[in-house]
């Protein structure tokens, strides 16, 4: 696998092997120079979301890259609030104002089942993946999916669901696998993007992924990011730090053994989980 190398989804579209993440990334000029860094760095591919408050730095990074917009797979999120038919053909229009953009290649439903809406979640996800499905046929998305999405929350959404989700994106790491939903996920050809690949930074205090480093003449992160390449996952590493930035994609020049990713697969580290969004209070 290359840095040059992109995943297909099941309806065609070609999406980079591995995107920047820009949770947490500030927008302000810091933001901005963040991700003009990644593109500079190989990046084509910039996830961001609604509620991370920084897709006008996302847009203006990739505007000021010089490179063409068409080379770059951009990725936002509807967020909790505003989950729904109308609401969701709205949120998508703020979106685009603050992105700066014509169209978008990515949108997801951020979580499957928001405070808000705990009653008459399913409903709501109804109406905003019907709004998402017009989005998409109209040409103003290039792929519709999901996040946090679990098999019970999927299998009510296809339901009522015209066009097949493309994508699930959820936490991914050494040390929480979550490995039926993956095959659930693969089962229903949709793509999994792997989110807080780094753990959030827990897996540099790993012993075992210590070790790897070592033996393979590479940093943790960049360990970690190839055992998720080499699973099959499109991880989203984030950093702010440029070098660091450079390092995270740097990872197409070695391959870790059958073995070795094996062992990534079975630690028990304690690198966090993601919240359940059948109970989280957001």
């Amino acid at each position: 696998m290359k840095s040059t190398d992109r995943y297909q989804l099941n309806n065609g579209v070609e999406i980079p092997c591995v995107g920047f993440g820009t949770w947490q990334m500030p927008d302000d000029t810091t933001g901005v120079n963040a991700v003009k860094t990644a593109i500079e760095a190989g990046y084509r591919h910039i996830d961001t979301a609604a509620i991370y408050g920084n897709e006008e730095s996302v847009g203006e990074g990739v505007k000021e890259s010089g490179i063409a917009r068409e080379e770059i797979f951009v990725t936002s999120k509807l967020w909790n609030d505003d989950h729904g038919y109308e609401n969701t053909l709205a949120a998508f229009e703020e979106t685009m104002k603050k992105l700066s953009m014509e169209y978008l290649d990515l949108y997801l439903i951020h979580w499957p089942n928001p405070l808000k809406y705990r009653d008459r979640w399913q409903e709501a996800n109804a109406g905003s993946w019907k709004a998402m499905e017009e989005l998409y046929n109209a040409g103003r998305i290039r792929a519709i999916g999901l996040s946090n999405f679990r098999a019970h929350h999927i299998d009510a959404l296809l339901e009522t669901a015209k066009v097949k989700p493309m994508v699930n994106q959820i936490r991914l790491c050494p040390g929480q696998t979550q490995a039926e939903l993956v095959a659930y996920c693969h089962d229903h050809q949709m793509l999994i993007e792997a989110y807080s690949p780094l753990g959030t930074g827990k897996i540099f205090g790993v012993p075992e992924l210590k070790g790897l480093a070592q033996k393979y003449g590479k940093s943790v992160a960049q360990v970690a990011i190839r055992w998720s390449l080499q699973k099959g996952y499109l991880p989203l590493p984030k950093s702010m730090t440029p070098d660091y930035i450079r390092q995270n994609i740097d990872v197409f020049d070695f391959e870790l053994s059958g073995e070795d990713v094996e062992m990534i697969t079975g630690l028990e580290c304690e690198c966090g989980s993601s919240s359940d969004p059948d109970t989280a209070t957001f």
